[in-house]
């Protein structure tokens, strides 16, 4: 699947927090915080963290950020790509179901 059409989720098993600039993020297991996977991102990586809504799609994450942003559009979507990759490598944004039937 191309990263740029998949709409995510955010994970409902972590705690977030607003901290000093920065989103931390707690997963939870066994209903305690696992403080030993504590996660941090700066501005950037929250930006994209704060349109993950399971609804919108990452190209459409990325569209809203080229007209909040100035960034050239290659640089944006590589970091947006790399960010998705490296928070769905941890398990933080998992891939939204869609209702549609596969054909």
């Amino acid at each position: 699947m191309d990263v740029s059409t998949a709409v995510l989720r955010r994970n409902e098993s972590l705690v977030t927090r607003d901290l000093a600039g920065e989103k931390v993020i707690i997963p939870i297991r066994g209903k305690v915080g696992d403080l030993g996977c504590i996660y941090t991102l700066n501005a950037v990586a929250s930006e994209i963290w704060n349109r993950i809504d399971g609804v919108r799609s990452v190209s459409d994450i990325i569209n809203v950020l080229a007209q909040e942003y100035e960034v050239s559009l290659p640089t944006l979507v590589a970091d947006v790509h790399r960010v998705v990759d490296e928070l769905q490598h941890e398990g933080l944004l998992l891939t939204q179901a869609t209702s549609e039937e596969p054909a």
